[in-house]
């Protein structure tokens, strides 16, 4: 069986421990992959180490050219990376190519770093004084990131933080870890010298010694809330700059004046799209008046029936299966649970024929009506093909709901009014928010990250703030005094006036 390898300064190393990687259409091992102990991870800091000061000094356009180089690469070999996203993970080739296109888009804003390293000049800032500004790198940093997006969620860290001239250490899912090795590879292809970019595969011990250590400057993360606030609060502790990204719970505000056929095939896609395995998945869909609710649940219920549920990596299925077992056992446990606090079941997942067919890891579309604030289904992320239908009186009901949640990454409305709309956005305390787009990702010359739960740290992912998480902010004030020039001492604090 295949054994997906660190990379370490370009070289290709074993761990110690070894566990599968599963397809989790079929649950049969794929591959294995070595995991990373202390010893490692201090060899991986150390490389990361030595290929700093050179990369560090490289010219910005020529780190930019090695971007160029790199998305020419990922869009060349896009088919091999697709299949890899998919097997690994589940979700279905076309979810597999959205994916690697966002990331590329990352790609290429980070290929413009030249212009958006450019600093501040002041000239006469004072007396005969000079002002200016630069970005200067931060030195060693990592990226600890999910299963759900193997290939986007590292692209939204690694090309903006090399292209800064940061080293980087990467440590991926350990149940989707061949992506992070591809694109290792294409790196090295593209001409970054060897340990700029290094991939280390781990479990928490990994993780916990890359917190410890302080040549790590900083720390990327995207993950579930309790372990995004545990790195946050490890990290800060020792000294770096972090920014960790945690759960969500999508609302989507649903008014009675939406065209309601458009609201329910988008929202099919938000709430069912990669099996609901998605931060900015919508889980919630509130209704104002019954009316509304009615409508929407009748439509989205038989437009969910008539998914195609099947293995990713055959073409032509809506929804693949979910990570693994245990998290295929979570999710329907939750759908035991809303069952039991009295939410009108809609439709079943857990009854889909490829549950008792396959020994993959499969939950059909769910729909639950009439769930309320206290139901466990609502409070929390479930991280699975689940909608929950809300019912509300009015607009101002539903930012009340949604601003008392704990979650505050992605929302949206669905109207036909201005007024509604723009109520909606200015009231709404979360951090991504839509307007008849269920789904508002910010494109990559945006930034990405919600409020509240979904977010420790000051900066969001990729955009305009990963320029400024991957670098610090140096100001440098010179005069050169004229020639024979005498000057007596100034006691009083200098001003510019």
């Amino acid at each position: 069986m295949t054994l997906v390898e660190h990379r370490i300064a370009g070289e290709k190393v074993a761990g110690p421990r070894t566990i599968d990687v599963e397809n989790p259409a079929t649950a049969e091992a794929v591959r294995q992959v070595g995991l990373a102990d202390r010893a490692q991870v201090q060899r991986t800091i150390a490389a990361a180490q030595d290929a700093l000061p050179a990369w560090r000094d490289t010219p910005a356009a020529k780190r930019a050219q090695v971007m160029f180089r790199f998305k020419m690469l990922l869009e060349r070999d896009a088919d091999a990376i697709v299949a890899l996203l998919s097997e690994e993970h589940g979700k279905t080739l076309e979810d597999a190519m959205g994916e690697l296109k966002r990331g590329i888009e990352n790609v290429e804003y980070a290929c413009g770093v030249p212009e958006l390293l450019k600093g501040e000049y002041s000239h006469n800032a004072g007396p005969g004084i000079d002002t200016f500004s630069n970005h200067q790198p931060l030195g060693v940093v990592a990226g600890i990131t999910p299963f759900n997006f193997p290939a986007m969620v590292p692209l939204w860290m690694f090309p903006m933080a090399i292209a800064c001239g940061n080293a980087f250490i990467l440590k991926p899912s350990e149940q989707t870890p061949s992506a992070a090795v591809k694109m290792a590879d294409l790196l090295e292809e593209a001409g970054l010298p060897k340990g700029v970019f290094n991939v280390l595969h781990g479990d928490p011990e990994a993780v916990e010694a890359l917190i410890e250590d302080p040549a790590v400057r900083a720390l990327s993360f995207v993950g579930s809330t309790p372990v995004a606030r545990k790195i946050y609060e490890g990290g800060a502790n020792h000294g770096k700059r972090v920014q960790a990204l945690g759960g969500a719970k999508n609302h989507a505000v649903v008014m009675p004046d939406a065209d309601l056929e458009n609201a329910a095939n988008t929202l099919i896609g938000a709430a069912f799209g990669s099996a609901g395995e998605r931060c900015m998945a919508i889980s919630v869909a509130v209704c104002v008046g019954d009316d509304t609710a009615d409508t929407l649940v009748q439509k989205v219920a038989e437009k969910a029936s008539n998914l195609r549920v099947g293995p990713g990596t055959e073409l032509g299925h809506d929804m693949g299966a979910l990570v693994n077992a245990s998290h295929r056992d979570k999710v329907a446990g939750y759908i035991d649970l809303g069952e039991q606090a009295g939410a009108e079941l809609l439709l079943d997942g857990r009854k889909h024929p490829l549950v008792q067919e396959s020994a993959g890891y499969y939950v059909g579309p769910t729909l639950f009506d009439r769930v309320t604030e206290d139901m466990s289904i609502y409070r929390d992320e479930i991280f699975g093909p689940v909608l929950c239908v809300v019912r509300v009186k009015n607009l101002d009901e539903a930012i009340a709901l949604i601003n008392r949640h704990q979650y505050g990454n992605g929302t949206c409305v669905f109207t036909s009014g201005g007024e509604a709309a723009r109520r909606f956005t200015d009231r709404i305390e979360v951090g991504m928010v839509g307007v008849n787009v269920p789904l508002p990702v910010p494109v990559a010359f945006h930034s990405f990250g919600g409020w509240k739960d979904s977010l420790f740290g000051d900066l969001h992912a990729y955009g305009p703030d990963a320029v400024r998480f991957y670098t610090r902010r140096k100001a440098i004030s010179y005069r050169w005094p004229e020639s024979g020039s005498q000057e007596g001492s100034q006691m009083a604090f200098p001003s510019g006036s």
